[in-house]
Order: structure tokens, then C-alpha cells, then sequence
């Protein structure tokens, strides 16, 4: 205690006046609201199981192929599991809505009004060349994300003044205004990078050569745009810390990377790798047969969880003209039969998504509370009236295939806004055509999308399907050159900072952002500094909701369906913990049993599938 007393002396003696008008605390970990699961001295979280034996390999697939191991820039496409070789400040917990302990950072003071957030390095850490993890990578790290990183960093950091070594290992991250409860969560999360590595390197380059880190992972093999292979750090500096214990097991990962989705499936049932997690309704349902299921030397299993979903839907890029109008929008989405999809095309395994915070508490449901209205009220007349009036359901059909009803509503609502059919066409008021792209990048997805531009094409409207490669497609996204396109925004269950990359007026014309919409509206924008600056649980609760309604009665999107289970199938070779955790999947704590591995390759013998 007594040393402990002396570093918070000397960290205090090196604050500006400013930072020592608040009262600080200092802990091993840090959450959203104070309410940490795990004391301090705890030996590791519950869902790991700390003894998991070392070694063996696993591989996993990813899709589009890659040209840059830097992930950190907009140029080029990174290659997959590059977050293995890199540590964080702080990592969080998958048992716990928002919480994050010491991982680097063996120290965390915050003041309580939150105006900045201070790190102690540990003295032990070191990058993977034995070089110490220093308070100036920390600072240096900061302050070459934001200039030369991808345009998302400028966006999360943004209420980051200024990075500082205040002695005595400490790093101080200075912010713009006090109460901005996630950002010293944020902070938090950021990868490390090694200043002095980097000093015979260009930051901006989208290179393929190894990068050095402090992580439990290392860059082993590489062959550009098919596979990269990680090996585990034996004398990683991290390994017996509390956050780590029961991690990072497998010896050996390798990524595979695949440019057909079928092509992958395939390769996964002849065992070119050994996990994957489906998405894929039709395939889930039909595809994952064949003899190795059948003697059960791959276990297909359903694990259900309580990750917020997120939104995933058709989204508009209202910066095109003809979908600037939400009346138009709204009416499009009359046009998308959820109910035949779900009864035809994914086995009825879906549910309709109607907020963007679907599966958590989070979402809004019902009519605005008192509180809600209180952050609402001020803004009435910029905001359509049915966010005060009604509780936002997405058109609903019997699932028969005949639309007729819901595209007779679309149309009558295309008429008040002024497009009428001429010449077999939807024309504007301006004599502007209704016909766009919907761009894709999975040609599964090819089928959902079909009988929704048929039902289009009844309504005037020409709309074609678009279907380009991984790195295309992100080009295209970087750039916002799309007229529609299928799209997802995840979400935790304490939203923040990331909404601003998301719906911000200042983030619409950033290329890279993820205001993909190009939303500008001063009501989303306030509304999202009552979430970032929520003092409390239960007043970023009200704000989500407020925001979500918002969303939701602008039609920026037609909304599409989710799931609250992961579906995953994996060859019969591993050991997991008894409990996994409510959100997240774990697969970082699950491990090769070689006794397992061993009867698998003979039956795999025994049946005819080889194992390379």
C-alpha cells in the first residue's frame, strides 16, 4: 500500500490543475458504471478453464483473400487474426455487459467526473522482440491512429485532446469534456503498437511483411492472399496475467482463405479446416449432411447467447437523390415479404428485426416513457410524428408470396410523395427514374434479395442485383459509390463513441466511415451525445431507445431479420469449458484434446478424408 501511495503522488504532482479539481480512484479494472464482477487478486474469469493443456493446430477459414497484414489503415485488405499478435491496454470480460481489466496496464485511475483516464504500464510487459512496452508506444500509438490510421480512428478518438507520460509508467489520455462515461473504456481497447519497430517503416504502408507485437501470437507464414499462419508466443510476457489464464491455447492457427462461400463449405466437410460459424440460413439447414456428420466426427450445435444483434437490412445511400425523400423509403420497404423468406428460403429460423438494438434492453418497444419524451419533446418538429404515436412494426404479410395488400399500400404512399408509373416506370415528380443497384458481395445472398426486386418491378421500380469481390465491395462501401446494398452495424450492450462513425453528421462524407446511409440529421446527432454522455445505466437505456425510434421512423433502412444463437459445427479434436459466456462465443479459451484429435484422424482414415 505504501508504494501504491507513492506512484499516486508522484501521477498527482504531474496533473494540471483541471484533472485535480475531481476526486480519482485507482483499480485493477475499469466498467461502464463502476460495478466490476471480478476483485481485485482474482486468478481468472469463470468461463475459462485455467488448466486448458497447449498446443496443436486449428484452422479457420476467411473470405476475400488478403494484400496487407496492416490493419490499422484504410489502404489494402488485412488479412485475417491480425488482433493476435497485438495487446490492449485493458480486456474485457464476455460474462459482463461493459467491463474491462488490466492487461498491459496493470493500473487504471480515472477522476470521477471521467475527464481522462490514466494507464500504469506494467514494468514486465514486453513486445515480442524483448523490447519493453513503454508509455511512449502508448502516446505514439494514439497519436499515429488518429493522423495516418483509418478515418474510424479520427472518429472514435474524438474527444481524445492529447495522450502524455506523466511519470512513473503512467500514460494519461486527456479529454474534451468530463462525463463521457465509455471513453476511458474506449482508451482501453486500444491495440498497442511498437514505436521503435516503426521507426525504419512507413505507418502507411499496406504491407505484407510480418508485424512485430506484444500479443500471445506470432506471424509465422504468410502466402499473400490465401493463408496466414500464427504461432503461439512460448515465453509470451503475458500469459500467467489473471485476463489471460485459459486463453489463447492452440499452438498453431492458420487462416484459409476462401472466394466462393459454397467453395469454403465444401472445404470444411473434407477437412481443409476445422471451425466454422454459419450464417447462412439454407445451408444451416440442408448443406451440413455427409458422412463425417453422420458418424458424428463433426458436431453441429446451436449456442444460444445474449449479444445484442445489431441491424442488418437493406440500406439506402440517401445521398442519392431518389431516396432522399422517408416516405419513398418507407414505402419501398412494403416490399420486402419477410414472412414468405422466412417460411421459403431460411427454414423459419429467423426473426423479423424491428430495432436497431434487437435482443437486448436496449431496444425500444411500445410509446415513449416520461424520460424518453424528455430528451424527445425539444426536437417534435424535425421528427416525424410517429415517433411520439406509434411503436415501430415492420409490414407484415401472411407468407403466402402474394403481396398484393402491402404493395397497393407502397404504392398509394408513392403517389402522396409525388412518383407515379409512367411508360412501365416509377417516376418522380421531377421525372427522375426509380432504378438502382443493390450491391452484394455473397452470392447466396443473391437469393433473398431476388424476390424483392420482383416485388419492386411491380411497383415501377428497376432495381438490379450487383454482385462484386471482397475487396470491390469494400472499395465501393469505403467510397459510399452504392445505391443499396445489404449492410450490418453490430451492437453492445453499451453503446457509445461508435455511433457517431455510424449516424454522425460529422461522419457522413468521412470515406471509410461507417455512416454508410450518409445520415446528417441534428436530432441523431444530439441524441447521440445524450448516450455518450450518459451519467448512468438507466439514462443510456432512455437515450438508446430515443435514438433507436429515430432510426426507425426515418426508414434510413428496410430492416432484415437476426438470430440470438450462434450456429458453429466443428471437427469432433476439442476441449471447451463447461460454462461459456452469455456474449460472447469464446472460441480464444477452447483447446486441442490430442486424445481426441488422435481417434479422429483414424475414423477420418477410415471413411476416406484425407487431413493435409
Amino acid at each position: 500500500m505504501r508504494c501504491l501511495a507513492v506512484l499516486v503522488i508522484l501521477a498527482a504532482a504531474a496533473l494540471p490543475v483541471r484533472a485535480q479539481e475531481a476526486p480519482t480512484s485507482i483499480s485493477h479494472g475499469l466498467s461502464m458504471y463502476g460495478d466490476l464482477k471480478y476483485g481485485e487478486g482474482f486468478e481468472h474469469f469463470d468461463y475459462v478453464n485455467p488448466d486448458a493443456p497447449k498446443g496443436g493446430e486449428v484452422r479457420q477459414w476467411a473470405f476475400g483473400g488478403f494484400d496487407s497484414l496492416n490493419a490499422f489503415i484504410l489502404k489494402g485488405n488485412p488479412g485475417a487474426g491480425t488482433h493476435l499478435i497485438y495487446d490492449t491496454l485493458l480486456k474485457s470480460s464476455d460474462d459482463e455487459p461493459f467491463s474491462e481489466y488490466g492487461l498491459l496496464a496493470e493500473a487504471i485511475e480515472v477522476p470521477e467526473d471521467r475527464s481522462w483516464v490514466a494507464f500504469k504500464i506494467r514494468p514486465e510487459a514486453r513486445w515480442n522482440d524483448g523490447e519493453p512496452v513503454t508509455p511512449r508506444d502508448v502516446i505514439w500509438t494514439f497519436d499515429t491512429l488518429k493522423t495516418e490510421g483509418h478515418p474510424y480512428y479520427r472518429a472514435y478518438y474524438a474527444n481524445v485532446v492529447s495522450a502524455e507520460d506523466i511519470g512513473g509508467g503512467w500514460v494519461r489520455f486527456n479529454f474534451d469534456a468530463p462525463g463521457n462515461r465509455e471513453l476511458p473504456l474506449i482508451m482501453g481497447q486500444m491495440q498497442v503498437l511498437p514505436e521503435h519497430w516503426y521507426a525504419t517503416r512507413n505507418f502507411a504502408d499496406a504491407s505484407l511483411e510480418p508485424p512485430l507485437g506484444s500479443g500471445p501470437y506470432r506471424v509465422t507464414a504468410v502466402e499473400a492472399g490465401r493463408s496466414i499462419t500464427y504461432e503461439r508466443v512460448e515465453d509470451y510476457w503475458g500469459a500467467d496475467l489473471p485476463v489471460n489464464r485459459g486463453f489463447y491455447n492452440f499452438g498453431t492457427i492458420r487462416y484459409d482463405e476462401y472466394l466462393d462461400f459454397d467453395v469454403a463449405l465444401e472445404a470444411f466437410k473434407a477437412h481443409e479446416y476445422d471451425f466454422r460459424q454459419e450464417n447462412n440460413s439454407k445451408l444451416w439447414a440442408t448443406a451440413y449432411t455427409g458422412p463425417a456428420f453422420d458418424k458424428g466426427l463433426i458436431v453441429k450445435e446451436e449456442v444460444p447467447n445474449e449479444v445484442p444483434t445489431g441491424m442488418q437490412a437493406f440500406a439506402f445511400n440517401i445521398r442519392q437523390p431518389i431516396f432522399q425523400d422517408p416516405k419513398v423509403r418507407e414505402a419501398l420497404g412494403y416490399a420486402f415479404d419477410f414472412e414468405w423468406s422466412n417460411r421459403n428460403l431460411f427454414y423459419d429460423q429467423y426473426s423479423r428485426t424491428e430495432s436497431y438494438f434487437s435482443n437486448s434492453e436496449l431496444a425500444s418497444s411500445g410509446l415513449p416513457d416520461a424520460a424518453e419524451l424528455a430528451l424527445l419533446e425539444p426536437f417534435r418538429d424535425q421528427l416525424p410524428e410517429e415517433v411520439f404515436t406509434q411503436e415501430y412494426k415492420a409490414p407484415v404479410t401472411d407468407g403466402s408470396g402474394n403481396n398484393r395488400a402491402n404493395l397497393r399500400i407502397a404504392q398509394q404512399m408513392l403517389q402522396e410523395a409525388g412518383w407515379t408509373v409512367q411508360n412501365g416506370v416509377l417516376t418522380g415528380p421531377e421525372g427522375q427514374k426509380m432504378a438502382f443497384e443493390i450491391l452484394l458481395v455473397q452470392p447466396a445472398f443473391e437469393r433473398i434479395v431476388q424476390p424483392f426486386v420482383r416485388n419492386l418491378e411491380k411497383l415501377g421500380v428497376k432495381a438490379t442485383i450487383r454482385i462484386v469481390d471482397a475487396s470491390q465491395y469494400q472499395s465501393r462501401f469505403d467510397n459510399f459509390d452504392y445505391d443499396m446494398a445489404v449492410s450490418s452495424w453490430g451492437q453492445s450492450l453499451s453503446p457509445g463513441n461508435e455511433q457517431r462513425d455510424f449516424w454522425s453528421s460529422a461522419s457522413a462524407d468521412i470515406p471509410g466511415s461507417r455512416n454508410l446511409i450518409g445520415i446528417k440529421n441534428p436530432v441523431v446527432d444530439a441524441l447521440i451525445d445524450e448516450i455518450v454522455y450518459a451519467q448512468d445505466r438507466e439514462a443510456l437505456i432512455t437515450a438508446t431507445r430515443a435514438l433507436d425510434r429515430v432510426l426507425l421512423w426515418n426508414h434510413y433502412v428496410i430492416p432484415n431479420f437476426h438470430l440470438t444463437y450462434f450456429r458453429i459445427a466443428f471437427w469432433d479434436k476439442f476441449g471447451r469449458p463447461e460454462n461459456n459466456p452469455p456474449y460472447g462465443l469464446a472460441f480464444d479459451t477452447w483447446w486441442v484434446n490430442p486424445e481426441e484429435e488422435q481417434q479422429l484422424e483414424a475414423e477420418e482414415q477410415a471413411i476416406g478424408i484425407g487431413n493435409d
